[in-house]
């Protein structure tokens, strides 16, 4: 029997390095995990006991498909109230079943076959994936001689290089993964400036906007408003990654035409888990500072280690990575770092080439886990360190 050939694009996409790699170690016994973006936190029992409540009071059927108007208004007032934005919860804000469902939205939105997306790099590889899907090019900006900062002479560069491309728009994420870094307020203005000069829509993935350590998160929507996208979630603010609740925020103008291509995606996103939503975005607006408390103390722990050991470090303002550059004395590239470290002290840690250009050469480490963890994690890249050293 012969078939059809499926989607042409697939060939040129597959399954994250990360994961990947986070599936191959997982067969090696005791071995410990530093891989994935999770936090190692439940989440709150009181969003617990408003999910169970609204199973309960039986919340079993759709909400619009822009979601719970409810869940709208508490998603308006939060972050009105941490970062200054206004979006209105009537028509400017589209529930979403998480944030990768918010930025594949927001890229078919915006996207037409042939166009260009500006890509910092490193950055979060999930970004990519979907620009192929709808057969759209990455242009990456590698930032890694900029302290992983995309600067406007870097964008400026970029566009005079790719003087054919049809550039569309940039995707930013900040606190960043895989680096930690964060843009403060200049910086985000001089974004918003060069991408009103280039006609250029933002797609800005601020997920990890609860877990700012030193300074408040600065929103893309209060300087590029009318044409920004700005994602958002529960999953790292609550640590509530498998309800899925995302958010998709922008003028009236994007969100009509994205509540399109977001029905047709999933419909709506799961009432249960809007409910509980609710509750995390009132009664538990600051629950992330139990969290972000301790990320510091782990932050600042196993930075100070790598330090010792040789590792150039970008200190994380934010998230919970540290993208560490290995010491040249060792003579490895990123994969075969890794690998070497799981097989042999049975730690994992995620290559730098997993997140694009400029990610060669570099680590990536996960401390969302326990303090016990880390310091069994930091003792054993010591262990291999000092073998290859030696």
């Amino acid at each position: 029997m012969t078939l059809q050939p499926l989607n042409e694009q697939l060939p040129a996409i597959e399954v994250s390095e990360i994961r990947q790699f986070d599936e191959s170690v997982s067969k090696i016994p005791g071995i410990l995990k530093l891989t994935l973006g999770e936090p190692d936190f439940n989440t709150p029992e009181h969003v617990k006991q408003a999910g169970i409540a609204a199973i309960q009071e039986n919340y079993s059927h759709y909400t619009g498909m822009v979601g719970d108007p409810e869940l709208r208004a508490a998603a308006q007032h939060f972050f009105k109230t941490k970062y200054g934005t206004d979006y209105d919860a009537a028509d400017e804000i589209l529930v979403t079943v998480g944030a990768t469902e918010a930025l594949a939205t927001a890229i078919t939105t915006i996207s037409d076959p042939g166009d260009a997306i500006l890509v910092p790099s490193p950055i979060y590889p999930g970004y990519i994936p979907l620009l192929t899907l709808n057969h759209v090019t990455p242009i990456y900006i590698d930032t890694s001689k900029t302290d992983f900062v995309l600067t406007p002479e870097l964008i400026e560069a970029t566009i005079a290089a790719n003087p054919d491309a049809k550039i569309k728009g940039i995707i930013l994420n900040y606190p960043s993964n895989p680096t930690g870094v964060t843009y403060h307020a200049a910086e985000v203005k001089a974004i918003a400036s060069i991408a009103e000069a280039h006609d250029l829509y933002i797609i800005c993935d601020e997920i990890y906007s609860e877990l700012t350590y030193d300074a408040t998160h600065i929103s893309m929507g209060r300087y590029a408003y009318d044409r920004t996208f700005v994602v958002n979630g529960l999953s790292k603010s609550h640590a509530m990654t498998g309800w899925r609740i995302g958010f998709l925020m922008g003028p009236r103008h994007l969100i009509a035409e994205a509540k399109k291509v977001h029905q047709y995606l999933v419909t709506a996103a799961t009432t249960i888990a809007q409910r509980a939503g609710i509750e995390a975005l009132t009664k538990g607006a600051d629950d992330a500072q139990v969290m972000k408390a301790a990320y510091i103390k782990r932050r600042d722990f196993v930075y100070a280690a790598l330090i010792q050991m040789g590792f150039e470090v970008a200190r994380p303002d934010g998230a919970f990575y540290l993208f560490a550059k290995i010491p040249e004395r060792l003579h490895m590239h990123s994969r075969e770092f890794t690998q070497a470290l799981a097989n042999e002290q049975k730690l994992a840690l995620i290559s730098g080439t997993a997140f694009g250009p400029g990610g060669e050469g570099y680590i990536r480490i996960s401390y969302a886990a326990s303090m016990d963890d880390l310091k069994e994690a930091v003792k054993r890249l010591r262990a291999f360190i000092a073998s290859r050293t030696d």
